[in-house]
């Protein structure tokens, strides 16, 4: 049984359809990788399969339950975890105080104490070197890291990465590659978007394409990114030429 199941989900705004019938699965264990131009709806996608968007139709299946009604809150305290392309901490507080919130209010994991869960997520995403600063002294680099352990301080079953690369150095980008492997390794699930496609390759089992909020691709990621359509909508290639 997959952990998630988008069945036909589509979302649209007034005439602008945003997502169109999108399908697609997620296994337990699994990393996929979700690339596609500016303005393809892979955030978009994001949003409705973590409740911060209703969709218009379809469903979110996550562990055989039907999700499709509940709440981004809901969705998170079961599992369904987010960072966003745009670090979102909270500045006037320290690094572990904001890891805190994640695990307080984040997360319904039972038998676990939420200073642990903190500690734990502090250390996986290789901020335990900052643990009394406040957030908005750090660098973007940790600011990253930061989204990335708030997020695993709710003890998620699916991860979702939204840019997390985005603006990193090639250094900066390898260390990322590296926490995000060690967090796979952990039994995490993880969908990624990301337009640092050397980054998605090093982890991700899979890949899908997104257009104008239809799915137009899917496979194994080095035959994705080899393909004519990745070709002529993501790298701006004609094949042909």
């Amino acid at each position: 049984m997959a952990l998630l199941e988008v069945h036909d989900v589509s979302k649209r705004f007034g005439a602008l359809v945003v997502a169109e019938a999108l399908s697609f699965e997620v296994g337990d264990g699994e990393a996929l990788g979700v690339i596609g131009p500016n303005g393809a709806g892979k955030t978009t996608m994001f949003n409705l399969v973590a409740g911060a968007l209703r969709a218009d139709g379809g469903r979110v299946v996550f562990e055989g339950r039907d999700v499709t009604a509940l709440p981004a809150t809901a969705r998170c305290r079961r599992g369904i975890v987010r960072t966003f392309q745009v670090p979102q901490p909270f500045e006037g507080m320290t690094v572990f105080e904001n890891l805190l919130v994640g695990a307080f209010f984040g997360s319904e994991t039972v038998g676990t104490d939420p200073e642990t869960q903190a500690w734990e997520a502090l250390e996986l995403a290789g901020l335990d070197g900052k643990v009394n600063a406040l957030a908005g002294s750090l660098t973007l680099l940790e600011r990253k890291r930061l989204e990335l352990a708030r997020a695993l301080a709710a003890k998620p079953r699916l991860l979702l990465l939204d840019e997390i690369a985005g603006g990193l150095t090639e250094g900066e980008c390898r260390a990322l590659i590296a926490a995000i492997g060690e967090i796979r390794a952990s039994g995490v699930s993880i969908v990624w978007i990301e337009h640092v496609v050397h980054a998605l390759l090093a982890v991700v089992d899979r890949l899908i394409v997104l257009d104008q909020g239809r799915l137009v691709g899917e496979g194994e990621p080095r035959a994705v990114m080899a393909s004519k359509t990745v070709q002529e909508i993501y790298m701006g290639a004609d094949p042909d030429a």
